[in-house]
């Protein structure tokens, strides 16, 4: 079980390494705007908030690699909740499929820990 979590962790840490450099680097590229679906006149209005919203998803991966490199169980639980609530607030509020990859594997984890412990 512990071989899954920790795979999980890492998928989760990479996931949002990926999410930052999206939105830190090709927000206002033709990449960005063909993965969020937006027009090049709103990904140049909004680049700065993108790269503020890459910056703290690069925070939460930061905290699953802790968590993994550390083994603490709630540092990793700590940083799983955040991705789930920044998971669900995006879900709810930008588009619904942030739900499906960012709260779901979160919340999968988050059970594997707590029914492995």
């Amino acid at each position: 079980m512990k071989t899954l979590i920790d795979i999980l962790l890492l998928f989760i840490a990479l996931e949002h390494i990926g999410f930052l450099i999206l939105e830190m680097y090709f927000w206002d590229h033709r990449v960005g705007r063909k993965i969020f679906q937006m027009t090049e006149e709103f990904s140049k209005s909004s680049k700065a908030l993108a790269a503020n919203q890459g910056l703290y998803n690069g925070f939460l991966a930061a905290g699953l690699v802790w968590g993994f490199t550390s083994g603490q169980i709630h540092v990793q639980m700590f940083f799983l909740c955040c991705v789930l609530a920044a998971g669900v607030f995006g879900g709810l509020t930008a588009k619904r499929s942030i739900l499906y990859t960012q709260a779901l594997p979160a919340i999968i984890t988050l059970a594997l820990i707590y029914f492995s412990s």
